[in-house]
């Protein structure tokens, strides 16, 4: 009798266990499938979501980029990373730039931001968020054309493509 419940007590046990690395290989497999897709989507340098154009023109959904928050992404223009930027600022107003200016583009170190504004993260100046694709020139970030209807927001091809010059500048 006590050998009888020994061995049942021995089974429930090994059920109890044998679940548990089921369930850990199950969460590594879906991480590794996780991590997969979002390399997929990842810009070569895997900085930041590469986006593509179709029929000449970058599309996002507008839901996408209406938080408040800056979304950054990078578009591949003729063997080149162009990084830039869209956010909803305070005004309300859907705004897009370069992750960089026409005097700090060479350290290539784009923005943050830091509720209403953007930082350089090289020289550390401050640009309120209602001011993006207003103000232009300087540390000022450089302004990106967009068009923003109800549901989308869309950039040309050859506006990115314009950008290049910021972010294929080698140090002679």
């Amino acid at each position: 009798m006590m050998q009888r419940q020994e061995k049942q007590a021995q089974f429930q046990q090994q059920k109890k266990l044998g679940i548990f690395p089921y369930l850990v290989i199950g969460i590594v497999i879906l991480g590794a499938v996780g991590l997969i897709g979002w390399k997929a989507t990842a810009s070569p340098d895997g900085k930041y979501p590469l986006l593509t154009a179709e029929k000449g023109m970058v599309r996002l959904a507008e839901k996408q980029v209406n938080d408040g928050k800056v979304h950054f992404f990078t578009y591949r223009a003729a063997g080149t990373n162009v990084d830039f930027f869209i956010l909803k600022s305070r005004d309300g107003v859907i705004r897009a730039a370069f992750d960089t200016c026409d005097v700090c583009y060479r350290e290539k170190k784009g923005y943050r931001q830091e509720g209403d504004f953007m930082v350089c993260n090289n020289c550390g100046q401050r640009f309120q968020s209602d001011l993006i694709n207003e103000v232009k020139g300087g540390c000022n970030p450089a302004p990106l054309q967009r068009v923003v209807t109800a549901n989308e927001v869309r950039i040309a091809a050859a506006d990115l493509a314009d950008g290049a010059r910021y972010f294929n500048w080698q140090e002679k």
